[in-house]
Parts: structure tokens; C-alpha cells; sequence
């Protein structure tokens, strides 16, 4: 290595001043190759498995290998913040081309209605920029805040930072993801493992139960699914989170202003909002209310752009255009916080269930054929990339936590991941809007968006509203009881729809462990400060362990790809 590159090293290895930029020329050039990438991963796998698979440790990694080549101006991959940069946009546009885009168009294709895929792909893009709009405003507030699980995002800062720095925490990191790989290998949900070890231990053993109880009642003659039993919970569930989301939108009053309390640093530069002091939320309840009001609003836009390209306005009346309009409204924007919830809490999203239940709503309201195919398109479009950005900017926040003066760079960070997923997004629609009649003339159409237009086409069986609300009875009794921080209601019904073999053993036995080795490590000690500090490492020692499996499941999602070519 020369001298030049190895000043470029250090420099790159230093603590920056201020936050690196997504449009750097080496940056924007990785981060567009690898969003092709990623775009092209999630399509192919979307069509052909009915997986979308989270490629931001692949983005890390490959960001951190390039960082080691020799070469002048490489060398500043070598940052952290460039890779989380990369990994951002990389995981972005893959679920942005699989789920944002590429699904919600094939249920007008699947209909028959080809003539409606390019106003239904106007309207996924607006669902999708709205979807990451509200999610940037609103991501570390008392409803989405960064101190929360968001598994993904763990894992791949784990990764980022295991890279870096090497040594006992690189090797269980290591020996995780290699275990949680060669087990995914065997058709084991090791992912679900990994969170067992990273969540909020109430939200996850209702999201264990649920998983276990989705995968056994067959058995016992009882198809849970059939019977619309989980989609009933999971209305209840929603609409106590929602109320509950709305509460935390209030301000209450207190003797200090947030003003006050950002304006005093320690002397590290740390405010008392930051994760070294008292891990007080950047986005405060007026933020929160705006962020959201704002994209209420912005779906409303939208939907009525939906229905005039589509030509819902043509066959309506108007009360009945006006109805739509605010239930595709209402719908996209329900839609992605219950996704973005069950995510923070559990790593997945249950988008297909929660849109399935707007469907059977609009077959109640008798919505005709075409406008509820665009309303299913268009609330399929929010969710999953309000998630993963979540994902994101987890990742993100972990990386930034030791820099000093930490808030503006945290915000400034977080701001360059928007961006940096914005070029991921874009790069989505190109493929997509490229490759979409290719794969669709295939018979390659995801599975999802032929379900949809199944259950369109024949319609509800007797009783299935009456049973789902009689079901959603219990299912806001128990969200009530969790409370907006644990989501347990939002969390058994996601258990119940995904109810993935193995799964629900997968997270009660991690659970299990989780407690098992923080009272091991425990033994012998009286004194509550060092109990407090012993269980502290504990679960860093177990969330490393959580995050090697995550990132390890990661790796044989996208190894899959090879499957389906």
C-alpha cells in the first residue's frame, strides 16, 4: 500500500467531523450497482418463492471488502457510516422493487387488467415515497423509537462493526451467523431465534405463542386461517394500537422543554437525550403528530391520484369516490404503522395478512372489482419499506451512539440514510418498470397478488366479518393489556398469520435461554448494582448471538436466488 492510500485508511478509520454524504461520488456509484443488485434479488425472488429477503448485510459486507482493496479513493469505505450508507440503499430498493412496486402492480395484471399496471405503478410510487417520508419524520419518537428492537438493523450493525474491529465480538458474531446459515441450510427458522434474543421478551413470547398456535391447530382440526381467526385479532389489535399511537401523539407538559434538555451536554458532547444519558426520543409528541398528519394527508393525495388514473372516478358516484378515497387513505397509512410496529418488535411484518384485511372490508362494502384491485394495490405499497428503513436507521443509530456532539450527527446520519434509500428506490422503479412485462408474460407473478385477486374474484363465505369481529374482541383486549411499548396483541396476531414451522420453538426456546443465561451469570452476586451491570452484559452477549443468526438466515435468503434462476 502506498503512502497516499494509507493516509486515505487513516483518515477513514478516524472519528468524523461531520457525517459522510450518500451522494460522495464512490458512494452514489456503490450504492447504485449494488441497488441494481438488490432490486434484481427481490424480484426474482418475490415471483419465484414469494420471499423478499433483507440484503443489508450483503450490502455491508461487500462495502466493507471494497473498503480493503489498496486503491486511493476506495479506502474510504473503510468508514462505517459509508457502509451503513450503502446498506441501506441496497436493502431499500430490494423491498421497495419486491413489495412496494412490483406486487402491488401484478394484482391489476393478474385481474386481467393490463391496461392498469402503469396507474397502479404511479400510485405504488407514491405509497412507497409517502411510506419512507413518515417513517424519516417519525423513526426514534415514543412509537417508533430507536431504543426498540428492530432485529435487522441490529444484525446488520453487528456485522458493520464486528468487520471493523475484529476480535471476540467479530468471533460470536461469527460462530452466530455460521450456525444461523447452516441451519436456515436445514429448513430451520434460525432468524426467528436470533430475535428471541433481541426483543422485548413480553412482545416475543406472544409472538412465539402466536407462531406455535398458528402451526399446531391444523392439527387438531382447527385452521385458524381458513376461519379468519388471526386477520380478526389482528383487527382489534390495530385498531387499540392505533388509538394508542394516537395517544402518545399528545404533549404533555413538564417542567423541563425538550428545548432545554437538547441545549445541555455533558462533557462529551452528549445531550441528555442521547443513548449515553437518559435516551430521551429525538422526535418529540408534536413532531410525532406532524409527522403522522402529514402523511395522512399525503395518502389521501394519493389515492385520489390512484383514482383518477385508474378510472375509479368514471365508475362511482360520488359518495361512494369520496368513501373510497378516505378508506384507501385510512388503509395506507393503518397498514404501515402495523407493519412498521410488528416489525420493531419481532423482525417480521405480516404486509400480506394486514392487506388481506382491507380486502375483506371492501368485499363487505361491496367495493366493485376494479376499485378494490387498485385500493389492495395501492395499500400494499405501504409497509414493508417503512419497515426496513427502520431496519436502517437502527443500524444506523448503533454505529453513531459513541460520536460527540452526538445529536446533530445522529440527525445529520440519518438524514444522509434517507437519501441514500431514496437513489436505492429509485433504482427500484427502474427495474422495475424495465423488467416487469418480462417477468409477468413468464407466468412469474408473485404469489401474494394471486391470492388477492383469488379472493376478489370469489368473494367472502357467509359469517367471515361477523367471526373476524368477535375475534378482534380478545384481540384488543390483550394489545390493551400489553400497552403501546410491548404491542402484544399486534405481536400473538402476527405469530398467528406468518405461523412459520419450527418458529414459535425457535422463540420460546431463545426466550428460555435469554433467561437461563442471565440468571447463570447472576449467580453468586447480592449487591443490585453489579446484578445490574451482570445482566446488562448479559444481554449484549446474547444480542451479539441474536444477531449472527439474523444475519446468518440473511445470507441463505439471498443465497436462494440460485434456486429460483
Amino acid at each position: 500500500m502506498n503512502t497516499n492510500t494509507q493516509a486515505t485508511a487513516a483518515a477513514a478509520d478516524a472519528p468524523p467531523r461531520s457525517h459522510p454524504r450518500a451522494f460522495e461520488p464512490v458512494t452514489l456509484v456503490l450504492t447504485i450497482v449494488l441497488s441494481v443488485l438488490g432490486a434484481l434479488i427481490g424480484i426474482v425472488l418475490i415471483t419465484t418463492l414469494g420471499v423478499s429477503p433483507n440484503t443489508a448485510v450483503i450490502g455491508a459486507l461487500v462495502a466493507m471488502l471494497i473498503g480493503r482493496i489498496p486503491v486511493g479513493v476506495l479506502a474510504r469505505m473503510r468508514s462505517q457510516h459509508r457502509q451503513n450508507l450503502v446498506q441501506s440503499a441496497i436493502s431499500g430498493s430490494t423491498f421497495a422493487a419486491a413489495n412496494s412496486l412490483l406486487t402491488p402492480i401484478a394484482v391489476p395484471f393478474a385481474l386481467g387488467r393490463n391496461d392498469l399496471v402503469w396507474p397502479m405503478l404511479g400510485g405504488a410510487v407514491i405509497g412507497l415515497a409517502v411510506d419512507s417520508w413518515v417513517l424519516f419524520r417519525v423513526f426514534d419518537s415514543k412509537l417508533l423509537p430507536a431504543t426498540g428492537s428492530w432485529p435487522a438493523g441490529i444484525a446488520a450493525a453487528e456485522t458493520i462493526k464486528a468487520g471493523d474491529t475484529g476480535g471476540r465480538k467479530a468471533a460470536v458474531l461469527g460462530v452466530g451467523a455460521l450456525v444461523g446459515f447452516v441451519g436456515a441450510l436445514f429448513k430451520l427458522p434460525t432468524s426467528a431465534a436470533g430475535v428471541g434474543f433481541l426483543g422485548n421478551i413480553w412482545a416475543l413470547a406472544m409472538f412465539g405463542i402466536g407462531l406455535t398456535v398458528g402451526q399446531y391447530a391444523p392439527d387438531f382440526g382447527f385452521d385458524l386461517g381458513a376461519r379468519h381467526v388471526p386477520h380478526g385479532l389482528m383487527i382489534g389489535a390495530g385498531l387499540v394500537a392505533l388509538v394508542q399511537a394516537l395517544l402518545l401523539m399528545r404533549t404533555r407538559k413538564s417542567g423541563t422543554d425538550a428545548a432545554d434538555r437538547t441545549d445541555r451536554t455533558d462533557e462529551a458532547g452528549h445531550g441528555p437525550d442521547a443513548p449515553a444519558a437518559d435516551g430521551s426520543p429525538t422526535v418529540q409528541a408534536p413532531q410525532l403528530r406532524r409527522g403522522l398528519l402529514e402523511g395522512m394527508g399525503l395518502f389521501l393525495c394519493g389515492a385520489i391520484v390512484v383514482a383518477i388514473a385508474g378510472g375509479v372516478v368514471g365508475g362511482l358516484s360520488l359518495p361512494a369516490l369520496v368513501g373510497w378515497v378516505l378508506l384507501a387513505g385510512v388503509a395506507a397509512i393503518v397498514h404501515q404503522l402495523i407493519v412498521g410496529l410488528a416489525a420493531m418488535h419481532s423482525g417480521w411484518f405480516p404486509a400480506f395478512a394486514v392487506t388481506l384485511i382491507f380486502l375483506i372490508i371492501g368485499l363487505v362494502l361491496h367495493i366493485p372489482t376494479v376499485p378494490l384491485a387498485l385500493l389492495v394495490g395501492y395499500t400494499a405499497s405501504t409497509g414493508p419499506a417503512f419497515a426496513d428503513l427502520g431496519y436502517d436507521f437502527k443500524a444506523g443509530w448503533l454505529l453513531r451512539r459513541d460520536a460527540a456532539p452526538w445529536r446533530p450527527f445522529e440527525l445529520e446520519g440519518r438524514r444522509q440514510q434517507y437519501l441514500a434509500q431514496l437513489v436505492g428506490f429509485g433504482v427500484a422503479l427502474v427495474v422495475v418498470a424495465v423488467a416487469w412485462k418480462t417477468f409477468f408474460s413468464d407466468g412469474k407473478v408473485p404469489p401474494v397478488a394471486e391470492v388477492y385477486v383469488t379472493t376478489i374474484k370469489t368473494g367472502l363465505e357467509p359469517g367471515t366479518m361477523t367471526t373476524m369481529l368477535l375475534w378482534a374482541i380478545p384481540g384488543a383486549l390483550v394489545q390493551l393489556l400489553g400497552g403501546p411499548s410491548r404491542q402484544m396483541g399486534v405481536l400473538l396476531a402476527t405469530g398467528l398469520l406468518v405461523a412459520t414451522p419450527q418458529a414459535g420453538w425457535m422463540v420460546l426456546g431463545a426466550l428460555l435461554v435469554r433467561q437461563l443465561y442471565t440468571l447463570w451469570r447472576r449467580r453468586g452476586i447480592a449487591d443490585p448494582a453489579a446484578r445490574k451491570e451482570s445482566d446488562e452484559q448479559a444481554e449484549n452477549d446474547l444480542s451479539l448471538v441474536g444477531a449472527g443468526l439474523v444475519a446468518g438466515s440473511s445470507l441463505n435468503d439471498v443465497g436462494q436466488l440460485t434456486k429460483a434462476l
